[in-house]
């Protein structure tokens, strides 16, 4: 289901712009802080409702306004399917096909985008938050009930928490952590058997990006051998004391392995653009076989921190997806990914096509 187009407003530097795509590759080409960078954010937002720059929604409305839109046509089984994004400080109003969206997740269903940037390595340098957004988007294409047990576990561990805090105890406390356990146990076997699914993918991207063995394995937020209702019982007296949840889903992260071993003692900082790279286009190539046709693919500068043999091998591993692709670059002749079918270049938050 590729993107068909996109009419933003007032969203970064791009004061207004148009643009018809191609259903597969996509060239954006402009010196720097032309304003490239921001036309794959609008692209990003229209699939996960964030931004992948910054937190502040603020910082996506051109300055001196006081909000932003995006429309974009994409395809779909009828001819095509209107997405409609309007967000001011404070709100965010969603639209598909007309009507209200009724979460941000709808958007996903119809343009899920994956991104490598220049900052993609912070995927492994950064703490566990990241690597839990990262597995649990994955999750979330592969396992249809995922997400309702996700909100079912982040209310019942609110809910522990304010009990922990105010001193709560007995039936009203035990009543949250059953739902806490119950949630939380099938949430881990959800995440554990994604990165399962997973292996082959990382496997083969791992040998054609590093020509290493790149594995992963769940840590599921509590030791391992022991139940989560037995972690909670050992962790209930520190919890009482700080009043505050210590073990769970949310305490999850990925350990990542090159060759047996742990990948921040092994890889260098060049390497790890690429591992990170070889995570995202696992990712990208699991989703696509459960939604074959909808993943789209954003290229930020891929020349960027990579020599030319490593950008060679990340080129060549991107040709071979079967995703619609938007790619950004200081020049006009990205060697190894063919002819665009669509060229544009942007200049000064102006995007035309060539």
């Amino acid at each position: 289901m590729p993107l068909l187009s996109l009419e933003a407003e007032r969203f970064r530097g791009l004061a207004s712009l148009t643009a018809e795509f191609d259903p597969g590759y996509n060239l954006i080409v402009g010196p720097n802080a032309s304003g490239k960078t921001s036309l794959l954010e609008a692209l990003f937002f229209l699939g996960r409702g964030r931004s992948f720059r910054s937190r502040r929604l603020q910082a996506l409305i051109c300055h001196g306004q006081t909000d932003f839109q995006l429309v974009a046509r994409v395809k779909s089984q009828a001819p095509s399917v209107t997405l409609g994004i309007r967000a001011a400080r404070g709100s965010t109003e969603i639209r598909i096909g007309g009507k209200p969206a009724r979460s941000v997740t709808e958007l996903a269903s119809h343009f899920p985008p994956l991104i490598i940037d220049p900052e993609i390595h912070k995927l492994l340098e950064d703490g566990p938050v990241q690597r839990r957004k990262f597995m649990d988007w994955g999750v979330f294409h592969v396992e249809h009930g995922f997400l309702s047990e996700w909100q079912r576990y982040h209310r019942a561990l609110r809910q522990r928490n304010a009990a922990l805090r105010t001193g709560t105890s007995g039936p009203a406390l035990r009543a949250w952590e059953e739902e806490f356990v119950q949630s939380g146990s099938r949430l881990a076997e959800f995440r554990t058997r994604y990165l399962q699914e997973l292996m082959p993918y990382l496997g083969a991207a791992g040998r054609a990006l590093l020509d290493l063995d790149v594995t992963v394995t769940h840590q599921t937020g509590w030791a391992a051998g022991v139940s989560l209702a037995e972690a909670l019982e050992a962790s209930a007296e520190r919890d009482r004391r700080f009043g505050l949840t210590h073990v769970g889903p949310h305490r999850a992260d990925i350990a990542v392995r090159v060759d047996g071993q742990l990948a921040r003692d092994r890889v260098s900082r060049g390497q790890q653009k690429l591992l990170a790279s070889a995570l995202t286009l696992a990712q990208l190539g699991l989703q696509d076989r459960v939604s074959p046709g909808k993943t789209a693919l954003l290229l930020d500068d891929p020349a960027a921190e990579l020599d030319g043999e490593r950008l060679e091998r990340l080129v060549a591993l991107v040709r071979t997806l079967p995703v619609q692709l938007f790619v950004t670059s200081l020049r006009g002749d990205l060697a190894g990914l063919g002819t665009p079918g669509a060229l544009f270049h942007v200049e000064q938050g102006q995007l035309s096509r060539a």
